[in-house]
């Protein structure tokens, strides 16, 4: 995996769009912030690929429809279950389309953000996913999770046996509210506890559950009925 930037060095960005505005406006915004720099932009989907290998940013930004090569097979190669050292991607898009969320996810996103979601929500997403987590736009979340169960090809934890260690009481809170589409801010003041303490909850149960990130462990709180439609 990337190494994350060391504390206090900008977290490195490069954008790949096929849109010189979509790629002007972002860089214009997230450049704004005192903790993201963008080192590299990229027209296509092969150029992006190409410019990640050489650059190694810490986040690559990614959207779907672009010329050459597509956005869910750039992620795929930069950070697909067969790369040796997958970078931390996150698809940003205009379309939202369930296939889309699990091509992306399946490929290795840590993230999907719509296009619409705003400029917060991006760099929110950038800071997640330069530290490890993931962030997907709450409206996606909440209607995907809630099909998962009827979808062929779930997007589940690769362990399906029962947990070697069974979750506390208090991070099965945490994991209903992750389902829920909440973020960890969210999920402290819900629960009346620091950020810190949601963090280390949070890597408890990645651990338990052998999840990549929240949206696996969001999808095993809808498989094992931990949440039910209309929560």
């Amino acid at each position: 995996m990337t190494t994350p930037a060391p504390p206090g060095a900008p977290i490195r960005v490069l954008i790949a769009d096929d849109q010189d505005m979509v790629r002007t406006g972002f860089r214009f915004f997230l450049d704004a912030q005192p903790d993201i720099t963008v080192v590299a932009e990229a027209a296509n989907g092969e150029e992006a690929v190409a410019l990640a290998r050489k650059v190694r940013p810490d986040v690559c930004l990614l959207d779907i429809r672009m010329p050459k090569l597509d956005g869910l097979e750039a992620t795929r190669l930069l950070a697909g279950p067969e790369v040796a050292d997958p970078m931390r991607v996150v698809v940003v898009t205009t379309f939202d389309l369930d296939e889309y969320v699990y091509g992306a996810l399946r490929g290795g996103a840590c993230g999907f953000l719509l296009k619409d979601s705003g400029p917060t929500l991006l760099a929110e997403a950038v800071r997640a996913a330069a530290a490890g987590d993931s962030l997907v736009s709450p409206s996606v979340t909440v209607r995907l999770l809630k099909h998962v169960t009827a979808t062929p090809e779930p997007i589940a934890p690769r362990r399906a046996a029962p947990l070697p260690e069974p979750l506390t009481d208090r991070e099965l809170d945490v994991v209903r509210l992750v389902a829920l589409g909440r973020t960890n801010a969210e999920i402290a003041a819900e629960l009346y506890v620091s950020l810190s303490t949601v963090k280390t909850h949070l890597s408890s149960i990645q651990l338990k559950l052998n999840a990549r990130n929240r949206v696996e462990i969001a999808a095993w709180a809808w498989q094992s009925g931990q949440v039910q439609p209309g929560s």
